[in-house]
């Protein structure tokens, strides 16, 4: 095994700290250098249909790559910062290969068992990262579309759960969903609203 081979670089990032409902996401990835990926930017900048086309391309030829989350339950409980992290360090733990070091998106680092750094705007800057990115994006959105079938009255499908003008109007009309997190102020807004 060379040296370089021990250097092994991990990214991270998360998905889903804005929305008003739903489970905050995060991976972690080891890119192989031997096999490159063309085209890794920050999930944001993408399309929807080449982030779902570069999340299979990480998912086939990377070292080791992990998703993870962490529930409303935990976001309400802890919020979201910390949820945050507690999502990246089970994607971190979640990794068939240890990296020798972890890099993160963003200000902070979870509590993680190797060497960590912060890197702000990591995910245009670092493969890793946007892989990362890249994955969390991907695995968040599908899990919304499965919310949407269980509470289609929302419109999960369009807006992922953001404070879009649509997401607050239908909150408003429909009240908060057992999937909405509850410690946010426009969710929080509803239910100090609500006669009891």
């Amino acid at each position: 095994m060379s040296g370089n081979r021990l250097r092994l670089i991990c990214g991270v990032d998360e998905a889903g700290r804005g929305p008003l409902a739903g489970a905050v996401f995060a991976a972690a990835v080891i890119l192989d250098m031997a096999r490159p990926i063309a085209g890794l930017a920050d999930s944001k900048v993408l399309s929807a249909k080449k982030r779902e086309r570069l999340a299979a391309e990480i998912q086939a030829h990377a070292l080791a790559w992990s998703v993870a989350t962490a529930s409303v339950e935990e976001i309400d409980c802890i919020n979201i910062l910390q949820a945050s992290l507690l999502a990246m360090r089970r994607a971190v733990e979640g990794l068939a290969v240890r990296p020798a070091e972890v890099l993160v998106d963003g200000l902070h680092c979870p509590a993680v068992a190797m060497p960590a750094r912060a890197i702000v705007k990591g995910d245009s800057s670092v493969a890793e990262i946007s892989a990362a990115s890249i994955l969390a994006k991907t695995a968040r959105d599908s899990d919304m579309l499965l919310l949407h079938q269980l509470h289609p009255q929302y419109g999960f499908d369009k807006h992922k759960g953001y404070p879009t003008a649509e997401h607050l109007a239908a909150l408003s009309l429909h009240g908060v969903s057992p999937v909405h997190r509850k410690s946010y102020a426009p969710v929080r807004r509803v239910l100090d609203a609500q006669p009891f």
